[in-house]
């Protein structure tokens, strides 16, 4: 995973609840709980409590299902290998989750999690699962809730160190579609997702690139003149480290 997006993906952003305290203690509890059955296999054994968070992520009760999200998140820092042999079921849960229909909190434990399993996998193997997170998180960088769209905009800009051969045609589209969400939060007022859309931005700047290259003419400015005025006018320090590098 880029180190950059590790940083800010490092100081999460606080998610508001509606949960009483006594739920939310409850759910503590249980957290701790599967935790140290991670951490010490006595009470336990991963296996188990793998296919306990796959029941779980199914429920339709919704705070069993955002438990389930943050205990898969857990397992996937906690022991990677045991993850890695279920891989398939769990991305299968955590795209449910990512298009849960009903909790913000559901999702945006999917995405945490995601963000840690891609890394551990270094997106190999996602098949089809790529263009399904893909297209969700993209739908989510616009989203009144700063944790969801902080979120997004790691876990779409660690997609794009992932997209490789296969995916290249449609993660280009899919940037394309997307550029307009980039340069808008570059000044989001909250900084940390300023931030995370600064290290995105970088990250998808290759496909950028490869769309100017077929579309605009060769001078800079000439090439895409809106995008040129806001760098211009908000990050004139980026918009240097684009020419230096021949992005635009």
């Amino acid at each position: 995973m880029d180190q950059s997006q590790t940083g800010v993906l490092g100081q999460p952003l606080s998610i508001s609840t509606a949960q009483p305290k006594k739920k939310r203690t409850s759910v503590m509890s249980f957290f701790s709980k599967v935790s140290w059955k991670l951490r010490l296999q006595k009470q336990e054994p991963p296996k188990n409590v793998f296919f306990i968070l796959a029941e779980k992520a199914r429920d339709p009760s919704v705070k069993k299902r955002h438990m389930a999200m943050r205990g898969l998140g857990t397992m996937a820092n906690e022991t990677p290998d045991k993850v890695k042999k279920y891989k398939k079921i769990v991305l299968d849960l955590l795209v449910q989750g990512l298009y849960d229909p009903v909790s913000s909190e559901v999702i945006y434990e999917s995405m945490k999690a995601l963000t840690i399993i891609l890394g551990k996998i270094q997106g190999k193997g996602l098949g089809s699962f790529f263009i399904d997170i893909t297209l969700q998180t993209r739908t989510l960088l616009d989203d009144e809730n700063d944790s969801l769209r902080y979120s997004a905009f790691v876990l779409f800009g660690q997609l794009a160190a992932f997209a490789g051969r296969k995916w290249k045609r449609f993660f280009t589209c899919q940037v394309t579609q997307t550029q307009d969400s980039l340069l808008t939060h570059l000044q989001d007022w909250n900084p940390q997702v300023a931030k995370a859309c600064k290290t995105t931005f970088r990250a998808c700047s290759p496909y950028l690139r490869q769309r100017k290259e077929n579309s605009f003419q060769s001078e800079e400015e000439q090439r895409n003149p809106k995008l040129c005025r806001q760098l211009s006018h908000y990050h004139p320090e980026l918009l240097q480290f684009f020419y230096a590098n021949k992005i635009l």
